[in-house]
């Protein structure tokens, strides 16, 4: 897998400037505290093709876990989701986002605390970047609340170890996936689609 930079943006090879894969889908890059958590949610997407956990947004190249959680890398949590945007378009993805997690909470999700838990939204191109802007713009209106949730673009993505990806369908009576995502993902379902 190589990466090249476009118009400032770090994008795989197989994509186009506009974050298309030659393929036909499209990636987005999200941070809203473990990716245990975002990674079992979005899983549950029609359109959603491939949800992989990793790390971005920060200066340690190939960080290890262990790195990640000591916060001194800059990274946080993130997942990486390749979709069919003729199913889901990223703009439905984002409001998918804004309910999977608290946008309003510095640092912190739930029980997971650190800059490595931050919300976060890591554009691919110019065009995910003013869909984003819109996105926490038309968010903090309806909450009425400040959205910390950073919009910065994307730089480079490391995936996780194997043992982080697909961890709540491997591990579900594990007691952090049974008190922390059962019910996160049971709420997520019966979500209503934002305005």
């Amino acid at each position: 897998m190589t990466w090249v930079l476009v118009n400032g943006f770090m994008n795989l090879d197989a994509q186009t400037s506009s974050g298309r894969n030659t393929g036909g889908t499209q990636m987005a890059t999200l941070g809203g505290g473990c990716f245990w958590c975002l990674e079992a949610l979005f899983k549950t997407l029609d359109g959603v093709i491939r949800v992989t956990s990793g790390y971005a947004g920060g200066n340690t190249v190939r960080p290890t876990y262990k790195q990640v959680c000591s916060g001194q890398t800059g990274h946080a949590e993130v997942i990486q989701i390749e979709f069919d945007p003729e199913i889901i378009t990223y703009a439905e993805l984002l409001e998918a986002f804004w309910q999977a997690h608290d946008p309003t909470t510095l640092n912190r999700q739930g029980p997971d605390v650190g800059t490595q838990y931050r919300s976060i939204i890591l554009c691919h191109d110019e065009a995910q970047m003013k869909i984003a802007e819109q996105s926490r713009k038309k968010t903090a209106q309806r909450l009425k609340v400040p959205v910390v949730t950073q919009i910065v673009p994307l730089r480079q993505f490391y995936p996780a170890e194997d043992y982080h990806q697909d961890y709540f369908q491997l591990n579900p009576n594990v007691p952090y996936c049974a008190a922390v995502i059962r019910p996160k993902l049971e709420k997520f379902k019966k979500r209503s689609p934002l305005p």
